[in-house]
């Protein structure tokens, strides 16, 4: 199923691979990008973002490790038993508690069907 044509955000429920770490999300797929950041790059990271509030972690907390790496903003979260990153945490420009969210670990979500802006988190 593609959501690109989307504009509305929807709830949308997500794992990590072994499935130890459950979501669920409100998103806005029309609005993806792709960063170039060695991590985003390496892990061929599709983001979409939500608040905070609009996010919930349904399972795996007790699984969940942190990843911080050059200026320390960005809370990558990944799974300590298969390793996928599901999410990760930081905070808008204006201070707003943000998450953004692996496209691909989103259940039910054609990642062929977006169009993800590029990103130059390189530069940052």
């Amino acid at each position: 199923m593609s959501e690109a044509s989307e504009t509305a955000p929807r709830r949308l429920s997500g794992a990590c691979h072994c499935g130890a770490v459950q979501f669920e999300a409100s998103l806005d797929l029309s609005k993806t990008i792709a960063c170039n950041c060695s991590i985003c790059s390496a892990k061929g990271l599709i983001l979409a973002f939500t608040l905070e509030t609009e996010f919930e972690l349904r399972s795996g907390a007790d699984q969940l490790r942190e990843y911080l790496f050059n200026r320390h903003v960005i809370r990558h979260s990944f799974c300590t038993v298969c390793g996928a990153e599901t999410f990760a945490r930081a905070t808008a420009p204006d201070g707003t508690p943000m998450v953004a969210v692996n496209v691909r670990s989103l259940k039910n979500v054609e990642v062929a069907g977006l169009s993800p802006a590029p990103f130059d988190g390189r530069s940052i």
